[in-house]
């Protein structure tokens, strides 16, 4: 007995100088994930204590604190939840997210693949980089900059678009920004616009890393251009496509709301107003924090089920994972 806890304390012992070591070894790379470590606990874990005002009838009074307020509030249970269900726009707001977030992943998801795969087949190296470069710097231009951009593109007076229109056609000047049959159009168009080029950058990335000789044993084989993209390329890809893919049907309820705040007015709420841009007006100018807090929980939720639902396909039929 006293040989088999001699042998498990020195297992332990082992295993705890092998952790000591590991740590000591990698110390400089874990001080730098410490600051982002820091940024995520302050800034999504500590906050999702205030989830519990989802469950009660949360006002803030002056001179208590935030926790102090929220332990003192009265609790309701799931009352927030059925009042957004049985809302008069939950139907509207439920249609307008899954459908903006699904053009974007029709429309904005396959798009950064194909033009990866065209940057691959390009030879010149000077006019790849100058392409690469140009589709890049959308990404970097702001949302609001980005808006401001439509709006004054589009403007019905001094738009370019309209004078085209005008001119050319000899048709009535659109107000596209207060079109309701317009916003997802251009909604969609402006997001694939600006991330384009950087979506680009992962699978231009794995492209890199397809050996040539592949390539080069197709070419002596007969194989054409468009076949070497069929069966080299492509299924060098298929793991970067199949995460990106899980990641973004993860998050399609979390449809940018800055965008959609800035882009809509109470003319486009129809197809325009989603669930974020509904937190944001409900929970911000009319201070209704346990509805909108409930909202943002069910939003979390139908995200998380995306998620698990769209891994667990992706692991049967192609064998490709997050977890």
């Amino acid at each position: 007995m006293k040989a088999r806890r001699s042998e498990k304390t020195e297992i332990k012992t082992a295993k705890k100088q092998s952790w000591v070591n590991l740590i000591v070894k990698n110390r400089y790379l874990l001080l730098l994930l410490l600051p982002g470590l820091i940024y995520y606990i302050i800034f999504c874990y500590v906050p999702m204590y205030g989830a519990l005002i989802a469950f009660k009838d949360y006002t803030p009074e002056y001179g208590k604190g935030f926790i102090q307020n929220i332990m003192e509030s009265p609790w309701v249970g799931l009352e927030h939840f059925r009042r957004f269900f049985g809302s008069y726009n939950f139907t509207q707001l439920l249609r307008n997210t899954l459908l903006l977030s699904l053009y974007s992943l029709v429309f904005g998801f396959p798009l950064p693949i194909i033009f990866a795969l065209i940057l691959n087949e390009i030879r010149g190296k000077h006019f790849k980089k100058f392409v690469q470069t140009a589709s890049y710097l959308p990404h970097f231009i702001s949302t609001v900059a980005v808006v401001s951009m439509l709006t004054l593109f589009l403007s019905p007076r001094s738009g370019f678009i309209n004078r085209i229109i005008t001119t050319l056609f000899h048709m009535e000047p659109i107000y596209f920004m207060a079109e309701p049959g317009w916003f997802r159009i251009l909604y969609v168009a402006s997001g694939i616009w600006q991330s384009l080029g950087w979506g680009a950058i992962v699978y231009i990335a794995a492209l890199s890393n397809v050996d040539q000789g592949m390539y080069e044993a197709a070419t002596v084989d007969g194989a054409s251009r468009w076949q070497k993209i069929l069966y080299i390329s492509l299924p060098s890809l298929k793991s970067t496509i199949m995460i990106l893919l899980i990641l973004n049907i993860g998050s399609m309820f979390s449809v940018g709301g800055e965008k959609v705040i800035l882009m809509y007015q109470p003319n486009t709420y129809e197809t325009a107003d989603v669930i974020s841009s509904f937190i944001y007006r409900r929970g911000l100018q009319y201070a209704e924090f346990s509805y909108t807090t409930a909202v943002g929980l069910f939003n979390s939720f139908v995200n998380i089920i995306l998620l698990v639902s769209a891994n667990w396909i992706s692991r049967k039929v192609t064998d490709e994972s997050l977890f």
